[in-house]
Order: structure tokens, then C-alpha cells, then sequence
């Protein structure tokens, strides 16, 4: 029933939307000018000919092909489209990010409620690095995850063993009974372990008390040790990960490079600024957790209770954060050069307001990065936090482009394991992203304008 009434809620927003949009901008925009005729290209079945434009994997226009062959039967009938080329019109293909956006919220509505999804991890993984190659990043993070999970259950059950032979060693019961426990024990141990190995990566992992009292470097030891002894296991179960990594792999070597075309435009940059604009867009697009009188109380605790190490760390944080914005800030010819996107604004306005400015919003980005790690710590461990981390960046450092689309794979990861639990948080956080939408809507659709050296429309968009 959830799935039901969250699909059709959904629905009642993509749709009128959807209809807006091709009624006022019927002809492709942006982006559009590249993949929609490349997706007609496929409809005609013409599979060799690919735009040297476009970047990322066709995986988006063979989705196309079975959403039109979905919709040709009652098209045909109802004598909108005589032919399967004729269906792939340019709506038809939008509507594509429409049927997506509804199958997307209800895996996200399934993760939520934790409950699993029909769809399997590693069938998902492969079909995300089809569509976008920087996906294998968050591909990995998944399997890391769940070798994390399955190894620290491992861990945890190994103490369970090792405390039930120190308590019969204590005891005056005969060395057989001993025998007979631990083997017991043993045996209980591997059926839960295969158990868990099957189970879905994203349930909360800090239910138990003794990984809480271990360290970030104890995790790290634990995890080593653990798949060291399941080693089999592990290659087992998360073996079609592996493959999809090598056809990654692969397809490095066999290109030369992450993207298909435009390769000079998209050449990988040491852009270690990017993830300090993504720290702030974050914490900004969850300002309800992070920016509260009680948030930061929570987070100076948690500094005080360790004063040495909580400002030494402040301190190497600051100190990173300044040599990222001071050397590692990339201004991309396309960002300068584009006024049709928000990012050309922000970085025009605020970034670039003085030269002091990107100085200045160090204490911002540290702040939005430590509060982020503080809100991931109350129900994630410490090493999940840190490949989460390490993920963030594989992805957002190359990137020459400053584009809030980079960051939504993080974002997600981060809200849906964060702990958010009052009803307040989640109500302020719809209302905001009700505001940002109606806003970029109405900026796209209704205040269009012109470049003098090129005809045509252009509109406001991220």
C-alpha cells in the first residue's frame, strides 16, 4: 500500500509538471540538443552513429527504446504514432525521466521503511554505471558497506564464541561438555553469519553496544581480521561487483578516458574545492539539521569531550580546507561562460564577490563537513563514515565542473542514513524543497531571455 500511495504521489506532481514543461518548451533545450536526437538515432536503429558531444554511456537511450515499445501498442491504436521512429518524439523521451522519477521513489520509499526491494543491489549497480560512469564510485560504496556490515557481524560473533570459552573454561564441567558448547557456539556462529551475508546492506549499525566502544582504527583492524577468515564468502557474494568493476576497468583502457566525448572539456582536475562546495550545499539543502541551536550544542559536546584531539582535528580540517580553496579551486571555461545556470551566479556573486571570500567561508565549509560526520556517527560507524568520505571525493575532485548534480548520489546516501526522527525536521525540509522547486520552475518556464550573439530562447536552469 505505501508503494501504491507514494508512486501516485509522485505522479500527481511529475505529471501536470511534465506537461507544463512540453507544452511552453517544446523543442529540446540545453543538454536535450545532444540526447534526444541521439535517441532518435536508436529509434531508427541506428546503433554505430554516437554524438561526439556526449559524455556518458547510452545506457539512458536503450531505457528509452523499452519505455516507447511500452507505449507504441496504444499509441498505434489510438493513431498518434504509425511507426516506432515516429513514437520516439521529443515528449515520448521526457517522459522517460518522469516514469524514473516514480520507480526512484519507490526504492527510496523501500529503503526508508527498510524493507527489500525486488530489484538486487548488484543488478542496480550495473545498470547505474550503464547510465553514468561515475557511478561505479557509489557501486563500490555499496559493496564496502556491505562487507562492513557482514564483517563487524562476523566480528561480533567470533566475541561471542571466544566469551563462551572463557566461561567454560571457568566452569567444573568436563572438557567433552566444554567441546560440545563451543562447537555449538561455532555452528550457531556460521548460520548467522551466512544469515547476515544475505541481508540487505542498509539496516542501522549501531545496534550493537561493543562496536560502538571501538575505535576508528580498532573497525579498521576488526574488518581486516574478519574477511581475512570469510575471505571465501565474501568473494562469493559480492563477486558480481567485482565483474562490474572490471568492465569498468576495461572500458578505461579501451576509451583512454572517464567520458565518452568532450574529453578536453571533461579532462579530470585536481578540484579538491569541490568538496567543500558540496559540504555547504548539503548542510544548506538540510538546513533544519544542521543550522539548530541544539545541533551545534550537540556538536561543541562532542569537540569538549575530547578537547586535544576534537581541535586538533578542527585544526587539520581548517588547515585543508584553506590549501583546497587557495590551490585547488578550478573556475571551468563553461561555468564563466554560461549564464543560463545558478552556479554561474553563485560563483560570480558570492565566491568571486572579493577575493577573501572563499577564505572567509572556511569555517562554513569545516562546520557543514563536521556536522555531517556527526549526524552519519549517531547511526553509522566511524569507518562507514570514512569510506562514505573517500567515495565523496572519488567522485567530486575530478570533476572540473561545479554542477549540484554531482552531488545527489552523496546527498541521498547522506540523508537516508541520517537520523532524522521529528516529524519538525522532515515537515521544514518538504517545505524548502516545495520553495526551491516552484522557484526553479517558475524561473525556467516563465522568465526566459536572449543572448544577443545567439538566436533562440535560453532559460534559467541548475
Amino acid at each position: 500500500m505505501g508503494r501504491i500511495a507514494t508512486a501516485a504521489i509522485v505522479s500527481l506532481w511529475v505529471i501536470p509538471v511534465s506537461v507544463l514543461v512540453n507544452r511552453i518548451v517544446p523543442d529540446p533545450y540545453m543538454d536535450e540538443i545532444f540526447h534526444i536526437p541521439q535517441a532518435q538515432k536508436y529509434c531508427n536503429g541506428d546503433f554505430m552513429s554516437w554524438d561526439p558531444m556526449i559524455t556518458t554511456p547510452p545506457g539512458l537511450y536503450y531505457l528509452s527504446l523499452v519505455h516507447v515499445a511500452a507505449l507504441l501498442p496504444s499509441k498505434y491504436v489510438l493513431q498518434l504514432a504509425p511507426s516506432f521512429p515516429e513514437a520516439c518524439s521529443t515528449a515520448v523521451l521526457r517522459s522517460v525521466n518522469g516514469v524514473l522519477a516514480v520507480l526512484c521513489s519507490i526504492i527510496v520509499y523501500e529503503i526508508i521503511t527498510h524493507l527489500r526491494p525486488a530489484l538486487d543491489d548488484r543488478k542496480l549497480g550495473a545498470m547505474a554505471v550503464v547510465i553514468r560512469q561515475t557511478n561505479i564510485i557509489w557501486m563500490l560504496f555499496v559493496a564496502c558497506s556491505g562487507v562492513i556490515d557482514i564483517t563487524m557481524a562476523h566480528q561480533k560473533d567470533s566475541v561471542e564464541v571466544d566469551d563462551s570459552k572463557a566461561s567454560n573454561k571457568g566452569t567444573n564441567l568436563s572438557a567433552l561438555n566444554t567441546s560440545v558448547n563451543v562447537s555449538s557456539n561455532l555452528k550457531r556462529r556460521k548460520s548467522r553469519g551466512n544469515s547476515k551475508a544475505n541481508q540487505h546492506i542498509f539496516y542501522p549499525s549501531n545496534t550493537s553496544s561493543a562496536s560502538q566502544t571501538l575505535g576508528l582504527l580498532h573497525e579498521i583492524q576488526a574488518i581486516v581480521l574478519s574477511s581475512w577468515r570469510i575471505k571465501w564468502e565474501l568473494l562469493v557474494s559480492f563477486s558480481p561487483f567485482f565483474f562490474v568493476l572490471l568492465a569498468f576497468v576495461a572500458f578505461l583502457l579501451w576509451n583512454g578516458s572517464v567520458v565518452l566525448g568532450a574529453k578536453e572539456a571533461h579532462a579530470v582536475s585536481p578540484h579538491f574545492a569541490q568538496i567543500m562546495y558540496f559540504s555547504i550545499v548539503s548542510a544548506l539543502f538540510a538546513a533544519p539539521l544542521h543550522f539548530t541551536i541544539g545541533h551545534a550544542l550537540d556538536l561543541f559536546q562532542s569537540f569538549w569531550k575530547n578537547r586535544l584531539l576534537g581541535f586538533l582535528l578542527l585544526f587539520l580540517a581548517s588547515i585543508a580546507s584553506l590549501l583546497s580553496v587557495h590551490f585547488f579551486s578550478i573556475a571551468h571555461p563553461y561555468l564563466l561562460a554560461d549564464n543560463r545556470h545558478y552556479t554561474f551566479y553563485l560563483w560570480k556573486k558570492i565566491i568571486k564577490f572579493h577575493w577573501s571570500m572563499k577564505y572567509l567561508l572556511v569555517p562554513f565549509f569545516v562546520y557543514s563537513w563536521l556536522s555531517i560526520f556527526r549526524l552519519l556517527g549517531k547511526t553509522r560507524r566511524r569507518i562507514w563514515t570514512l569510506v562514505y568520505f573517500f567515495a565523496t571525493s572519488a567522485v567530486l575532485i575530478p570533476a572540473p565542473l561545479i554542477e549540484f548534480r554531482y552531488y545527489t548520489i552523496p546527498f541521498y546516501f547522506f540523508i537516508l542514513h541520517s537520523s532524522i526522527n521529528d516529524s519538525q525536521s522532515w515537515l521544514l525540509i518538504g517545505i524548502l524543497y516545495t520553495v526551491l522547486n516552484a522557484f526553479t520552475m517558475t524561473m525556467f518556464l516563465f522568465r526566459p531571455f536572449h543572448w544577443d550573439h545567439e538566436p533562440g530562447v535560453q532559460r534559467f536552469i541548475w
